[in-house]
């Protein structure tokens, strides 16, 4: 083991892990202002019930993927030098964007919303969370156009006298055909997830609390289902086109996720192999005849490369070397990422189900499924970045830079493997923070929307106080 082990592993590891946040705050943010939307709307309490109860676990989880993603922007500059060095000019514009625009947007207009219940006009504070929803989507758009850069570069050019990249086109960036797939398909993805956590906190009180707040946790069980099946639908879609688009930048990852090593026509999509550990033998494989060809090229009877030919490609392209990824690492993390999406749908689709008209479930089977609900979505947003990120290797910028070549010359293995035990313990530790966190003001249930008392003019000047 040396140091870039180690750093490949502490980037992995730190970024998984901040992703679990992620996804929750992006679609829990426009789900809480939909919701206080309808409030606006209809005057409804149960609708602002459900705002400031989903609007504090959205909270919870805004603070702790703030400060997991610290780590990241940090980490570029410690174990990956060379690679910043590399892709400085061209990270520089989206990054800063991100930071200036969409991350100030978001917390500013939060901290509006946060303390100006019942001071802002309605609204005005109903502006707010919109507001930072956009900036929260807005934040993923510029960062995702800054990762599809490394799958597809495009807007620049090598200068060899400084040994980096420099950009030409920021457009070209922000229009990248990988980016402009890749958004709305992690977007969808953010979706599953929150109306995941969104159902299964409401069906945990349908079952165990019941007799109170039904009305509106019916609702919230009808309305997280509904955002869960039209995000699973919406992720199958744009995945479709992405992994044709991924066929035409990056083949090797296709090929990789099948397992394919030999070109074929009409190549059959594995759902389960059992052979060697690197997919070169099978012994038994359940197979679904053409539908890798149709997922690479949308057609059925249409030539698939595979990892042999690729890698012959590459070796007269790029030089000698080995440019396949590790292979079960890419098949199950694109297997898995699939299943758990779809085990999503399935739940969200049995609670739509047994909550339909005016019916309510007690099954205690529906609860233990409502329980793990949020974890499927959750898991299948990790698998399908870890296959996006493992199925590029050998290259973190591909085409153009290895990742043996990213990774800072002067750190030592004793320095990195430090640095990563102290991230790890520190994760472990606000893991605990998030869990329990959240755990405890779910299990409190809706809030009490009772109006505060009214102030006087005189009192105009008073501080201002926290909502939650």
């Amino acid at each position: 083991m040396d140091a870039l082990d180690v750093a490949r592993w502490q980037f992995g590891v730190t970024t998984v892990y901040h992703y679990l946040f992620v996804p929750l705050t992006i679609g829990l943010s426009v789900l809480v202002a939909i919701l206080q939307t309808m409030w606006y709307r209809t005057g409804k309490e149960r609708y602002l019930k459900l705002t400031k109860f989903y609007g504090k676990l959205f909270l919870i989880n805004f603070v702790l993927g703030i400060v997991t993603g610290i780590v990241q922007e940090f980490q570029f500059g410690m174990n990956w030098s060379d690679y910043s060095r590399f892709v400085g000019d061209i990270f520089g514009a989206p990054l800063a964007i991100e930071a200036l625009v969409a991350f100030f947007l978001e917390s500013t207009f939060l901290g509006l919303w946060i303390f100006g219940w019942d001071r802002l006009p309605k609204k005005l504070h109903l502006a707010s969370i919109w507001a930072a929803a956009i900036g929260t989507n807005l934040s993923a758009f510029f960062i995702l156009a800054a990762n599809s850069w490394m799958q597809n570069p495009v807007g620049y050019t090598f200068n060899p006298e400084t040994g980096r990249a420099e950009l030409t086109d920021f457009l070209a960036v922000l229009t990248n055909k990988v980016a402009l797939i890749t958004i709305p398909h992690t977007l969808a993805g953010a979706f599953l997830v929150a109306g995941s956590l969104v159902v299964s906190v409401a069906v945990w009180h349908l079952i165990r609390n019941r007799g109170v707040d039904t009305d509106a946790y019916r609702f919230a069980a009808r309305f997280g289902s509904w955002v869960t099946i039209a995000s699973a639908a919406a992720v199958v879609l744009t995945g479709d086109i992405q992994s044709k688009i991924m066929m035409q930048v990056q083949p090797m990852k296709m090929a990789a996720a099948e397992g394919l090593y030999t070109t074929e026509q009409g190549a059959s999509f594995s759902v389960l192999t059992i052979g060697s550990l690197d997919g070169s033998r099978e012994m038994f494989a359940l197979k679904i005849p053409y539908l890798l060809s149709w997922l690479a090229n949308g057609d059925f009877n249409s030539e698939v490369q595979g990892i042999n030919d690729i890698q012959a490609a590459y070796s007269a392209q790029y030089g000698a070397g080995n440019y396949t990824p590790i292979i079960p690492v890419t098949y199950w993390s694109f297997r898995f990422m699939i299943m758990f999406g779809m085990v999503a749908a399935l739940i969200a689709a049995w609670v739509l189900w047994t909550h339909r008209k005016d019916r309510s479930s007690t099954n205690k089977w529906l609860l233990r499924a409502a329980l793990i609900l949020p974890l499927m979505p959750l898991a299948a947003n990790s698998f399908g970045w870890i296959f996006t990120e493992m199925g590029r290797q050998p290259w973190i910028v591909f085409g153009e830079m290895l990742t043996r070549d990213g990774v800072s010359r002067t750190v030592s293995l004793t320095e990195v493997l430090t640095s990563f035990t102290a991230f790890t313990l520190i994760y472990a530790v606000l893991a605990v923070v998030e869990v329990k966190l959240l755990l405890r003001y779910a299990k409190k249930g809706l809030p009490d929307v009772t109006p505060p008392p009214e102030h006087d003019g005189a009192d105009e000047d008073r501080p201002l106080e926290f909502a939650y």
